[in-house]
């Protein structure tokens, strides 16, 4: 993980760490508490998959009930609704973004429940969008930062940190049922995926998955140097949080591609020993 202030239970999300502005750590900590509990609905605990999803409706209710202003019609997660409600008022927060977030934790349950893989990088790239853009969108509303270039910039730089994310979890999401793998990107490999819980179980360290991961890898960097731009546009500390967000991220990518197929067998992780090569990149950049 990058120096930053991270938290296990939702990836590349900085938290309040240091290098954030004050005032805007209590909506920070707000949105963060929304899609951590959001994301537990969806993948923790022993619930089926009916059950999770009407725990999301629920959730989705209470989340339109706290942009309104009115009382939680369920009252089952008042630590959640409550500060995000008040930070809805104070900062005028979208809605659009965290109902983004909504809709991709419950793709993910549809998704791991039927064992189903993504045909192609188009569909995994519009999970992404859902999954992991809105959160680099609303940093950018606190920070009032809203032209097109940044916004396309931060859409960049969260859709490789989620890639990435992927990439550096396989060992993790496989066994779980949760194939990131597009199909086609298989097939251009050489290899063929019919019964995903299957076949992703048994993929072996060769040739041919080395080439599928470093394919995969490349892509994440190269979507990731489209974003680089924008911690020159973020004020502050902010944008050496974003530097070190981004860097990190880089980092771990490295790992990735240096353990090839291996990553199907083991997380590549950051350690403290990278620390010193990720501040070098930052303050290069």
């Amino acid at each position: 993980m990058p120096p930053s202030q991270r938290i296990e239970h939702y990836e590349n999300f900085p938290v309040a760490s240091w290098l954030c502005p004050p005032r805007l750590r209590a909506p920070i900590a707000a949105i963060y508490h929304f899609a951590r509990t959001a994301d537990d609905l969806a993948d923790e605990g022993d619930a089926g998959a009916a059950e999770r999803l009407a725990a999301l409706a629920d959730y989705r209710r209470d989340l339109h009930a706290a942009a309104a202003g009115r009382v939680q019609s369920n009252g089952r997660w008042p630590q959640v609704f409550g500060p995000l409600a008040a930070q809805i008022r104070a900062f005028a927060l979208p809605l659009a973004p965290l109902e983004d977030l909504l809709s991709a934790f419950e793709q993910d349950v549809v998704m791991t429940q039927a064992g189903a893989a993504y045909p192609d990088m188009a569909a995994l790239l519009d999970y992404c969008r859902r999954s992991a853009n809105p959160i680099g969108r609303l940093l950018l509303h606190l920070y009032g930062v809203q032209d097109a270039a940044s916004l396309q910039q931060s859409d960049a730089i969260c859709t490789a940190l989620q890639l990435i994310n992927f990439w550096q979890d396989l060992s993790v999401d496989i066994p779980r049922g949760r194939y990131y793998l597009p199909l086609a990107e298989c097939t251009a490999h050489g290899i063929a995926v019919s019964d995903p819980s299957a076949q992703f179980g048994a993929l072996r360290a060769d040739e041919k998955s080395t080439k599928l991961i470093a394919a995969c890898a490349h892509q994440a960097r190269e979507t990731m140097l489209k974003g680089t731009k924008l911690v020159h546009r973020i004020p502050g500390r902010a944008g050496w949080e974003l530097r070190a967000v981004v860097q990190g991220g880089l980092r771990v990518l490295d790992k990735v591609e240096a353990m090839g197929a291996q990553a199907l067998l083991q997380r590549p992780r950051l350690h403290a020993a990278d620390a010193p090569a990720i501040v070098w990149r930052m303050l290069r950049m």
